[in-house]
């Protein structure tokens, strides 16, 4: 008997989009989850998104099953561990496609280009592109660092909720890496403030003595993500600001296309 007839009622039916369904329902369950701190439940995952319980609860049994999701003893879903190797992965491809930008980045401004997300509450660099100076600075790739005390954490954090950023800072303290830098949440929310309006971000000897660092996000990428430049503050002055900052927004737009076209 013809089973094509039944695949418009099931999960593995085509979506409008030309996609298959239940593949696009599992990835919004897993987004959605994201959202909400990576635990819910399935009548929270209902009320958010429309479909029905059993729908949702067939969806949850096979990423449970796959080892995307967890199920905890009170019955309530956590992202699973088998994500953590994706987005690993992920993260060292967005280095990769950056680099054609970080590299452009630092032939227009001379210093060395980076690039960071906001892995849970640390900031972590994914790329990086050094200057041809001989004084130049350097961030291994893959190190880690509290938001606080650097202008990439201050450009991805702009975009967050004071409170979220409260929180954040309350799990991690704000340790002072140097005599500059930001100690005080109020303090923090403050440079926030001033990097919305201006339209980036500045690290002026806060993570380290002598360097300074201008940043800016990338929009619309697919994870919270920031482009920077830095270098001696003998030479990223104030007047050197005023030209670097439009060329990283340049550049920061023109990843953001990169990121968009390798989805596509």
């Amino acid at each position: 008997m013809p089973t094509s007839s039944s695949a418009s009622t099931t999960g593995s039916a085509k979506s409008t989009s030309g996609g298959v369904q239940s593949l696009e329902r599992a990835f919004d369950l897993l987004e959605r989850m994201a959202d909400t701190g990576g635990e819910v439940g399935l009548s929270e995952l209902s009320a958010s998104g429309g479909l029905p319980l059993p729908t949702i609860h067939r969806l949850m049994r096979t990423l449970v099953a796959c080892g995307y999701v967890r199920q905890q003893a009170n019955r309530r879903y956590v992202l699973g561990p088998r994500l953590i190797r994706l987005g690993e992965s992920a993260s060292r491809l967005l280095g990769t496609w950056a680099r054609p930008c970080l590299a452009r980045l630092v032939e227009a401004t001379g210093e060395t280009a980076n690039m960071a997300l906001l892995d849970g509450d640390e900031v972590v660099y994914v790329a990086q592109v050094p200057s041809k100076h001989s004084m130049r600075m350097f961030t291994e790739v893959g190190r880690r660092v509290l938001p606080h005390s650097t202008g990439v954490g201050k450009a991805l954090l702009a975009t967050v909720p004071d409170d979220e950023v409260r929180a954040l800072l309350s799990r991690t303290g704000m340790p002072a890496a140097t005599e500059r830098t930001i100690t005080t949440p109020d303090g923090f929310l403050a440079a926030l403030a001033d990097v919305r309006r201006l339209g980036y971000a500045v690290d002026d000897n806060e993570q380290e003595i002598g360097v300074r660092c201008l940043a800016v996000p990338v929009p619309d990428s697919p994870t919270a993500a920031a482009i920077s430049i830095s270098g001696p503050a003998g030479r990223v002055t104030e007047s050197t600001t005023e030209k670097i900052v439009p060329v990283l927004q340049q550049m920061a737009a023109e990843l953001s296309r990169a990121l968009a076209g390798s989805g596509s």
